[in-house]
């Protein structure tokens, strides 16, 4: 029988900086994925820390690190051709068959970028899955930026992408200011009843972003959201991620906007 929590290791095959605190590290891989299930990631006497899936790709997974404590901070000292530990994956992910040939509106802020850029990945390379793909991603400031590159070079030409800040000190171009649900009355749609939307970020932006979506016209089981910081075990033996009678480790982490209104977190 196999042990579940008996994890496996993994080299690291390159580090990417985004911020001070925000590096994304390419992990050797080959497995089965989707876009925003999550790995239990760990180092031998600093315990482990769940990460969600960023990218993939033959032989690779992507995870978007933050460091935020005793784990991050002893992962961010590993690098290229040192190994992590990891278990999973874990979740059931974003499935991109629910979006295909719809309209497409993806939500995302700070580090809540990282579970759904596979995402935006798959419709910028694919853009003729889907009628249409808009984007809007917030952060706090241009210097928090994820990812940048791909929104320069691929997001920016290929999506209708909406990038904006909560400040911009040094007014630099590029950027528009304001919370990302400032931006949810000037979405357009063909098709309000097949429209989709997918929603990560912290708690209550989620919740008014999924609101706002709702109130355009979306229907509640067309706005996916992820409750990624809820995750815990991975098993749902820990308890730590339930929520009422869901355990967002094996239920989720993504769920329905009909279901996730009624989770109070």
């Amino acid at each position: 029988m196999k042990n579940e929590y008996l994890p496996f290791q993994s080299e690291i095959l390159s580090v990417l900086r985004h911020t001070e605190k925000e590096y994304t590290f390419r992990m050797a891989y080959d497995g089965p994925l989707k876009a925003g299930q999550f790995f239990l990631v760990s180092l031998p006497k600093f315990g482990e820390s769940p990460i969600s899936v960023s990218s993939m790709g033959p032989g690779w997974v992507e995870i978007t690190v933050r460091r935020i404590g005793k784990v991050t901070d002893e992962i961010f000292e590993n690098y290229v051709g040192d190994s992590l530990f990891m278990r999973g994956p874990y979740g059931n992910g974003f499935d991109i068959e629910n979006y295909k040939g719809r309209e497409v509106v993806i939500i995302a802020g700070g580090t809540g970028v990282s579970p759904v850029r596979a995402v935006i990945e798959h419709f910028s390379d694919h853009p003729e899955d889907a009628v249409s793909t808009k984007v809007i991603v917030g952060y706090k400031t241009p210097a928090d930026v994820l990812f940048r590159a791909e929104m320069e070079n691929e997001w920016k030409k290929k999506l209708d992408l909406t990038l904006t800040v909560d400040a911009n000190p040094e007014n630099l171009p590029g950027y528009e200011l304001g919370m990302v649900t400032k931006y949810i009355p000037d979405l357009q749609f063909r098709d309000i009843d097949s429209a989709v939307g997918i929603v990560v970020g912290p708690p209550l932006m989620m919740k008014f972003t999924a609101q706002g979506l709702a109130q355009r016209g979306l229907r509640d089981e067309n706005i996916w959201l992820a409750q990624e910081r809820r995750m815990c075990c991975g098993l749902g033996k820990c308890g730590h991620c339930r929520i009422g009678s869901k355990y967002v480790c094996l239920d989720g982490p993504v769920f329905c906007w009909s279901e996730a209104k009624d989770m109070v977190d």
